[in-house]
């Protein structure tokens, strides 16, 4: 794991989308399965995406809608590192079932919300603040942001190679996540712009 900003690269759904995050050097890979997501993968895939990424590299499960026991299932057939629960849908009692279960668990949520901003609130090991239309590849006014979390939390939300080096400038998050600013489509990962994204986030450090 990067001692600098921590990279997620997340809603990867073929095999080129993960070999070029892992060769660009992302910390993390996000997959996700989430009802009405253009970016949701079919369970069945998982397992065989996640085969492709190298031990170094956080393996995350990413949903807003599934019930947290088929999540836990999930992640344990694929095998992927973390599970991250999206959304006011999920309480502590659902990150208590899942580490009950033995899974890693992250929090993502947007100030929209009115969340907990303490790392750790539900009992995640990671926070991760999203704009308030998650996946939308809105950016959002971290002025807003009147006091950023303190630990290991994650910045997201419109994020892109353009402006992600402000954006770390600015609110000093422990990491960042990005899906739709590195996409040629709705959905669709532009692997160039992937590797621009990593290298921008790491120039920034």
């Amino acid at each position: 794991m990067s001692t600098s900003t921590f990279v997620k690269v997340c809603g990867l759904s073929t095999p080129g989308d993960v070999e070029t995050a892992v060769e660009a050097g992302a910390d993390a890979v996000g997959f996700v399965v989430s009802e009405g997501s253009p970016r949701s993968v079919p369970r069945e895939r998982i397992a065989d995406l996640a085969r492709l990424v190298p031990e170094d590299v956080v393996t995350v499960l990413v949903t807003a809608t599934l019930p947290v026991d088929d999540a836990v299932t999930l992640v344990r057939d694929a095998g992927l590192g973390v599970l991250q629960l999206h959304g006011r849908r999920y309480d502590a009692e659902d990150f208590a079932r899942a580490r009950a279960a033995g899974v890693r668990t992250w929090r993502a949520t947007s100030l929209a919300d009115e969340p907990d901003l303490a790392v750790g609130a539900l009992g995640e090991e990671v926070l991760l603040l999203d704009s308030p239309a998650a996946g939308s590849g809105s950016r959002w006014d971290l002025s807003t942001l009147a006091q950023p979390p303190v630990g290991r939390w994650l910045l997201a939300g419109g994020l892109d190679p353009d402006n992600v080096a402000d954006a770390i400038a600015t609110a000093r998050p422990w990491g960042v996540d990005v899906s739709s600013g590195v996409e040629s489509a709705r959905g669709v990962k532009d692997h160039g712009l992937i590797r621009a994204f990593v290298a921008a986030a790491r120039a920034a450090d």
